[in-house]
């Protein structure tokens, strides 16, 4: 009978993980002034590493939200265990738009946002590895 329960919790933490991951590509591509939908239907490879980063990223942050180590020493209702990774995606995606803004502040030499908008894969493969990046490092918070 546990595994029943085990399943339903794995359909609900999958659609919650979705439904992020969208809110988590749509949130960065407001400060990415580039249609990601039309810029993936162009082929930009540049917003596909973005996006690819962003989805990475988030899904680490869930998993590290999930399996917390204070979270399997009191037993959590679903609700509680659904609310906390919605605030640790939340966290999660706003230091993912804080470090893409800090990084493109400082780095001078080019334009970020003109990068990826018009195709440049380094810049894209660069942004992925910033959110991969931070979600490593916030994952080992919350864990």
């Amino acid at each position: 009978m546990n595994y029943l329960y085990d399943l339903l919790d794995v359909a609900i933490y999958s659609c919650l993980g979705i439904v992020l991951m969208l809110a988590g590509n749509f949130l960065i591509d407001l400060i990415i002034p580039c249609s990601f939908p039309e810029e993936i239907k162009k082929g930009n490879q540049a917003v596909g590493f973005v996006s690819a980063g962003t989805f990475v990223g988030i899904g680490i942050l869930l998993r590290a939200a999930i399996y917390s180590a204070p979270a399997e020493a009191v037993k959590e209702t679903l609700l509680t265990g659904l609310l906390g990774s919605v605030i640790y995606f939340l966290t999660g995606i706003l230091f993912f738009m804080l470090g893409y803004l800090v990084i493109r502040y400082f780095n001078r030499q080019y334009n970020l946002n003109d990068e990826i908008g018009s195709g440049n894969t380094a810049a894209g493969i660069m942004v992925a590895g910033i959110f991969a990046g931070l979600a490593i490092l916030i994952s080992g918070v919350i864990m």
